[in-house]
Order: structure tokens, then sequence, then C-alpha cells
């Protein structure tokens, strides 16, 4: 975690603005609106300058007094905050080597600095021998490694003579392919976060190039969808070529969903919905959707948001669970082990059963209690908000 004191160079009495970096999903539209107010903060330009960089990656430091977007270094930031010592060893030494100060050789650096060798401790020449190994090969198996003489695989790296001391280690470049994953405009795909579902945006006018999709992570601020719009040249949404990749949403409402006419707004509506829901209540959600039968994001999101009007028993299967799970765990009878034998369970479930509106899924038993009809719960009528009896 660090944090940047950003300023308007044109305007410095505008005064300063303190962000905390990474951006966390719920600091997004505050962040922009504080920036806002000093005129800086653009989706594109550079308009920010650095005044100070407080904790972080030490080769940040170059960064001050220069002129950042914002996007750009939260990107960056997020990039950086996954990686572990021997990364960030990797990033900062060839950053030195190179002389890399632009915003966009930075991030492209944090996809390719892993294939360096960086020696910061020459003293276990076993350890150096084994960093190498798995920096020239993207990793190695363990029975590998073994047959490997790792300390005369370091000595030949060091008699090399090919590395460039750093602050930060003695770097071996290995013939890094330094590629342009980023290309000054569309971030590459990059989970950071926990999300529910990754969504790639672009222009209708480029269908099928790839390269120029800007990645979302649903549920976020409305503000980044507008954002990452504009990034990708989308004025209207009707114009908007929509990728779904990595869904973590429950399997039900993914079945549910016809993601090529979804409005990416109502999806990430949705999304903000299912966030919100504990386990138990994503599992009755699924359940949920089996017995409405809904039709798009919004009607899912309107079951989603109105769980409190369905009784849900988790993995119930038949009438004869539904009456035991009443009986003996609901808390509306005083179960006596002692007159088990007396007790008709299955009687009892489909009593129950013909009086409700409800239906057993994979998940369990559930029941619709509200007064309005489920198509109207979905269309969003809430007038009422009381169920019908409950499970008593």
């Amino acid at each position: 975690m660090m944090q940047v004191i950003l300023s308007n160079s044109k305007h410095p009495e505008y005064g300063q603005a303190t962000i905390p970096l990474p951006l966390a999903q719920d600091q997004y539209e505050d962040c922009v609106e504080l920036l806002e107010k000093l005129e800086i903060g653009d989706v594109m330009e550079r308009d920010c300058k650095v005044e100070e960089i407080q904790g972080g990656l030490p080769i940040l430091k170059r960064l001050e007094k220069v002129a950042i977007n914002i996007d750009e270094l939260d990107y960056l930031a997020k990039r950086l905050d996954s990686f572990d010592s021997i990364e960030e060893a990797q990033f900062q030494a060839m950053a030195v080597k190179l002389g890399t100060f632009d915003m966009t050789d930075l991030i492209n650096l944090t996809f390719c600095c892993q294939q360096v060798t960086v020696i910061t401790d020459f003293s276990d020449l076993d350890a150096v021998g084994r960093h190498h190994i798995m920096s020239i090969n993207g990793g190695c198996a363990p029975s590998e490694l073994a047959q490997t003489d790792l300390r005369m695989t370091a000595l030949k790296l060091i008699l090399s003579k090919e590395g460039t001391v750093t602050p930060y280690g003695v770097v071996y470049d290995n013939g890094m392919k330094f590629e342009q994953v980023y290309d000054g405009r569309h971030f590459p795909g990059y989970h950071y976060g926990e999300d529910l579902l990754a969504v790639g945006i672009s222009s209708r006018a480029k269908p099928e190039n790839t390269s120029e999709i800007t990645w979302l992570y649903l549920p976020c601020s409305e503000l980044q969808i507008e954002r990452g719009m504009q990034r990708s040249g989308i004025r209207d949404p009707d114009n908007m070529r929509i990728w779904y990749e990595d869904s973590q949403l429950p399997k039900e409402v993914e079945n549910a969903l016809e993601f090529k006419r979804e409005s990416i707004f109502e999806m990430n509506d949705l999304a903000a919905a299912i966030e919100k829901l504990p386990p138990t209540d994503r599992k009755k959600l699924e359940a949920a959707v089996t017995i409405a039968e809904p039709e798009c994001a919004c009607q899912i999101r309107h079951l989603a948001e109105n769980l409190d009007l369905f009784d849900f028993v988790p993995d119930a299967k038949t009438p004869e669970d539904y009456g035991r799970y009443m009986i003996q765990e609901s808390g509306y009878f005083e179960y006596d082990e002692n007159l088990e034998q007396y007790y008709d369970y299955a009687g009892y479930g489909e009593q129950r059963m013909a009086g409700e509106f409800g239906k057993f899924s994979d998940y369990g038993y559930i029941a619709y209690k509200g007064f309005v009809s489920l198509e109207e719960l979905m269309a969003g009528i809430q007038s009422e908000r009381f169920q019908m009896g409950g499970m008593k």
C-alpha cells in the first residue's frame, strides 16, 4: 500500500490530493471526484503531477515531479501489489537497467520482468542457481532441479560478466522479451480483488481486434464503466461489444442469463446485489431462480434483493425432508425425540406444500411467500413487503 500526493501543475494554487493506491472498488468514485476538484484526473491524459510518493517500491520515487494518469498508476500499483520479494527485485533492477520512466513501459515491464535474474546475495550459490533456472524457464519441476548442479549454474552466470549492477542487485536480462502488452490505452486483463465477472468491452467498429479490449471487473462503480467506455472510444452503449469471461456467478444465475443481449450496467447491478449475499443466501438465490425462471439480469437482481420473501430449506429433496426440517429444526415446534415414531414427516411436508407455492430444486426446497406475483416481483414491483405466512 502506498499514497501518492497529486496536484495540478497548471494551477498549483488549487492544492493537493492524497490518493491511497491501489484503489479499492469503493474508493474509485471518491478519488475521481477529489481530482476533479483540482481539474485533473482525465480518463486518458496524464494530467496529475506527482508531488510525492509515500510507501510502495523505492523505484517509483522516480515518478515524482512527473505527470501521470491516475488509472495507469492505479493499474501499475495493483500489478506491483501482487509481486513477491523476488519479483520486486526483478522489476526494480530491470527498470534501472533499461532507464524506464514512462508509465506505459513500467506497466509492460511488470509482464516480463520475471524472465530476468537478480542476485542480491552471493553467499548462497545454490539459491542463485535455483532462481536463475526458475527465471529462464518460467518455473521448473523439483525433480529437474534436483538433477541440476545449481552451484555450477550460478558460477557460470556470475563469470559471464553479463550482469548490470543496480541498487536492487546485479541483474542479468537473460534475453528478456519486452512486449507491448499495454498499448497506452487498453489495460490488459488482470484480476486484483474478488470480483464476480470479468467483462471486456470494445467498439463494435473493431469486432475482431481483441487487443483493443478494455477489461472491467464486476461489480464496480458505474463511473468505472463509463471511463472504461471512454478509454475504448465508446460513446453509445449500443455500439459496444462485450466479452464475458471468468465468471464466479452462481451456476443457476449463469444458466438463466443470455449474456450477449445483457446490458453491462444491468450486469453490474446484478453482480453488486449478489456480492452482498452471504454464501447461504447465494445458494438460496439459485433455488429461487429455479422456481421463478427469470429471463434477464434485471429480473435476477430483483430476486436477489428480495430473498426475504422466500422460504428455503437447504438440501431438502422430498416432502419427508421438508417435514422433518420444519418439525425438528425450524424452531416453530417443540420437538421431542421420545415421540419420533409418531411424527408423520412426509404427511406434514405434503400438507404444507399443498398450501404454498414451492418447489424442490437441486439446492433444496424453495417457496415464495410474497403477496405480489413472481412476475411482478421480478419487474421491480415492491409495494408489498409482507410475507404470506412464512415458516410457521
